[in-house]
C-alpha cells in the first residue's frame, strides 16, 4: 500500500503544468520574469519517441495505446540544483525552458517563479479547461425531457 505522503507532489504539479504549456508560453514567462542564469547541458534537447499506455475503462488492463514525439532534456545550474523536462511534440526551446524552470524552482527563486509563470499559466488553463467544458456541456441532450409521442 502507498504511503499517502510524496515528497515530490509540488514538483510533480509543476512538471506537469510545464508538460501542457502551450508552445513558447513558458519561455516567454520566464524571460518577462527573470534572465535565464547560466547552466550546463547533462542532456541537451533531444527529439524521440515513447510509448503511451492506458487501461481499458481507466481500470481494467492495461494495453499499449500508440506511440508519441517527445523532447527531453536536462540541465544543471552552476548552483548544482538539477532540472529535467519532458514536453511532447518536438518542442526543443519549450523543453529548454521547461527544465529551466524545474531547476530554478528549487532555488530561493522558487516564490517568485511560481507568481510570474506557475501561477498564470495554471490560471490559462483551467480558463481553457472551462471553456471546453462549456462547449461540451452545450451539446448535451437531455433525453427525460423530450416528449415520445404516445401522450
Amino acid at each position: 500500500m502507498k504511503d499517502g505522503f510524496d515528497a515530490n507532489t509540488a514538483r510533480k504539479a509543476w512538471m506537469s503544468l510545464l508538460a501542457r504549456a502551450p508552445e513558447g508560453r513558458a519561455a516567454a514567462l520566464l524571460d518577462t520574469a527573470m534572465v535565464r542564469p547560466a547552466f550546463t547541458w547533462l542532456r541537451a534537447p533531444e527529439i524521440g519517441g515513447t510509448m503511451v499506455g492506458a487501461r481499458a475503462g481507466a481500470t481494467g488492463a492495461p494495453f499499449n495505446l500508440g506511440e508519441m514525439t517527445l523532447t527531453r532534456c536536462t540541465l544543471t545550474l552552476e548552483t548544482g540544483e538539477i532540472g529535467h523536462a519532458y514536453i511532447q511534440g518536438r518542442r526543443k526551446a519549450d523543453a529548454a525552458a521547461a527544465a529551466l524552470i524545474d531547476a530554478l524552482m528549487q532555488t530561493d527563486a522558487a516564490e517568485m517563479l511560481r507568481a510570474a509563470v506557475l501561477d498564470p499559466l495554471q490560471d490559462e488553463q483551467t480558463r481553457a479547461k472551462a471553456a471546453r467544458a462549456a462547449k461540451a456541456a452545450a451539446t448535451k441532450v437531455d433525453f427525460f425531457t423530450m416528449v415520445r409521442g404516445e401522450d
